[in-house]
C-alpha cells in the first residue's frame, strides 16, 4: 500500500491517509478490506509524516520507507526487500482509496494466478475519463497499451476505459520491470506504469480486470473528494444495514460510522449520528438528531434529541429529549432520563426516574429512585471529586443539593428544598430548610405611599 506522499491540496497538517472517513483514518478501511481478504502480508510505504503513519498501522502491517518521493515505480521498489522470501503474487494499492472492496482484491489474486499473467490491471469504464489514462485491450482481455492523457489522440480521448492504478504482478516479473524503470519524464519520476510496457516487450502476458462499480475506486486528493468519498462510504454503510433489518426513515440524514454495530429491527430517526464502536440493540429507538458515541444501548430502549457519549442505556429505558450522558455513564433497565438532565460518571438502577432538569454526577443511584427535578449532587469540592451514593426506593424531593461525599439509606425521603450535607439511615425522613418567616408585606406599602406622594405634588391645573 503506498502512502508516501503527503497530499499537499489537502492543505492539512495530518497526513492524507490518516484522514478519517465514517469515524476511522482512510487506510484502516484499507487495512480492513485486506485482512477480510486474508493476504499474508501488508507492506504499507511511508515517507512524509513517517512516525505518524506508521504508528497508525502499528501491529497491522510491515513498514518500508521511501525516503524521496520519485513515484509509485520507487516507492515500490522501496518495499521489495521487505516482502516475504515464499511471495507469489503483489497487489500494489493506495492509501488514499478507502472504498476498494474485498472481493475486488481476491479477483485481483484469482487472475493473477489462474491465468499465470505477469500482471493484471485494474480498469474501469466511466462516463468521464477526463485527466485519466486510457487502457487499450485486445478481443481476449490482453492489455495492448496504457495512454496517459496528455499523449492520447483525440479519439484515444474518447475510450472510456480507464487505468485506476492498481495492479497484481508475479514477483519476479515485478522486481524485474521495477528494476528497468527510468525518469526519463518532466517530473523525473519513476511511474509504476511504465512497467506494464517493459514486461509486454519482454513478451509476458498483461490482462485487465474490470471493477464492477467505479465508485469503489475514488481516492482521496482535497477536501471535496474526501467529502464525496464520505458520502460513497455513508452510503455503502446504510444500505447494508437495511438489508440488514435495520429502518432508516432518511438515510441522507442519518450518519453511521463503519465500526457501529446494529441489530434487527432498530429504527433510526433522522438527524442521528452513530460513532465509533456503539451498539445499538433490537427494537431500539434512535434519534430524531440523537448522537451516540462509543456508546451501547440495549434492546427496546428509546433515546431522542439526546447525546451521549461512552454509556450504557438499559432495555427499555428512555432518554430525552435533550438530555446528556456524560463518559462512564450506565443507566438501567426501564430507567427514565428526561429533558434537561445530564448524567456523569454515575450508575442510574432500574425503574429510577430523572425526569426533568437535574444533575447527577458522580453518584451511585439506586433502583426504583425518584429524583425530582433541580435535584443537584454537588460532587466537586474546588480540589477533589466526590460520590454521592442513594439506595433503593428513596424519594428525592425538587431542588435538592446533595453534597458529596454522601450516602443515603433505602427508602429515604429528602424533602424539597433541602441541602444534605450527612449520610441519611434507611427510611429516614429528611427536611433541612431555612425556617418560613412571613411578615407585611412592606415593599408593597412603600410602594403604595410613594405612590400617593406623587400625586399630591403633581396636583391639578390650578396649581393646588
Amino acid at each position: 500500500m503506498l502512502a508516501a506522499g503527503h497530499g499537499t491540496r489537502m492543505k492539512s497538517q495530518t497526513h492524507k491517509v490518516l484522514h478519517p472517513v465514517c469515524g476511522k483514518p482512510m487506510i484502516h478501511h484499507i487495512l480492513d478490506t485486506l485482512e477480510e481478504v486474508g493476504v499474508d502480508q501488508i507492506v504499507v510505504v511511508v515517507g512524509q509524516q513517517r512516525e505518524r503513519v506508521a504508528a497508525a498501522v502499528a501491529g497491522r502491517a510491515d513498514i518500508a520507507v521511501q525516503e524521496a518521493q520519485l513515484g509509485t515505480g520507487d516507492a515500490v521498489k522501496a518495499a521489495l526487500p521487505t516482502l516475504r522470501s515464499d511471495t507469489n503474487t503483489v497487489v500494489v494499492l493506495y492509501g488514499d482509496a478507502p472504498l476498494i472492496r474485498p472481493q475486488t482484491i481476491a479477483s485481483m489474486f484469482e487472475a493473477r494466478e489462474t491465468t499465470g499473467a505477469a500482471a493484471v490491471v485494474l480498469t474501469a469504464s466511466v462516463p468521464d475519463p477526463t485527466g485519466l489514462g486510457r487502457v487499450f485491450l485486445d478481443d481476449e482481455g490482453g492489455v495492448l497499451r496504457v495512454v496517459e492523457e496528455k499523449d492520447a489522440s483525440v479519439e484515444e480521448r474518447k475510450h472510456r476505459i480507464i487505468n485506476t492504478g492498481i495492479y497484481a504482478y508475479r514477483l519476479d516479473a515485478l522486481q524485474a520491470s521495477v528494476g528497468r524503470l527510468q525518469a526519463d519524464n518532466a517530473q523525473r519520476e519513476y511511474y509504476l506504469t511504465d512497467t506494464l510496457a517493459i514486461l509486454r516487450t519482454d513478451g509476458e502476458r498483461v490482462i485487465a480486470r474490470m471493477v464492477e462499480d467505479p465508485l469503489e475506486i475514488a481516492s482521496v486528493n482535497d477536501r471535496a473528494q474526501l467529502a464525496h468519498v464520505e458520502q460513497i462510504c455513508r452510503h455503502n454503510i446504510a444500505t447494508r444495514w437495511m438489508r440488514e433489518g435495520v429502518t432508516i426513515v432518511d438515510p441522507s440524514n442519518t450518519y453511521i460510522d463503519a465500526d457501529v454495530v446494529l441489530a434487527p429491527d432498530v429504527t433510526l430517526l433522522p438527524g442521528t449520528l452513530l460513532s465509533g464502536r456503539t451498539v445499538v440493540c433490537e427494537g431500539a429507538v434512535i434519534g430524531p438528531h440523537t448522537r451516540l458515541v462509543d456508546t451501547r444501548v440495549e434492546a427496546g430502549a428509546v433515546v431522542q434529541n439526546a447525546v451521549a457519549v461512552e454509556s450504557e442505556i438499559g432495555e427499555q429505558a428512555q432518554v430525552g429529549p435533550f438530555a446528556y450522558l456524560r463518559p462512564g455513564s450506565r443507566v438501567g433497565k426501564r430507567v427514565k432520563i428526561g429533558d434537561f438532565v445530564e448524567v456523569k460518571n454515575s450508575n442510574i438502577g432500574d425503574d429510577t426516574k430523572v425526569s426533568h432538569l437535574a444533575y447527577v454526577g458522580d453518584a451511585d443511584v439506586g433502583s426504583q429512585v425518584n429524583v425530582g427535578c433541580g435535584v443537584i449532587t454537588v460532587n466537586y469540592d474546588g480540589e477533589r471529586k466526590h460520590r454521592t451514593v442513594i439506595g433503593d426506593n428513596s424519594f428525592v424531593g425538587s431542588n435538592v443539593n446533595l453534597i458529596a461525599p454522601l450516602v443515603i439509606g433505602e427508602g429515604a425521603y429528602i424533602t424539597a428544598g433541602s441541602t444534605v450535607t450527612d449520610n441519611v439511615g434507611d427510611d429516614a425522613f429528611v427536611i433541612s430548610r431555612v425556617p418560613q418567616t412571613t411578615k407585611p408585606n412592606y415593599v408593597r406599602a412603600w410602594k403604595a405611599r410613594k405612590q400617593n406622594q406623587n400625586l399630591v405634588k403633581g396636583g391639578d391645573d390650578s396649581g393646588h
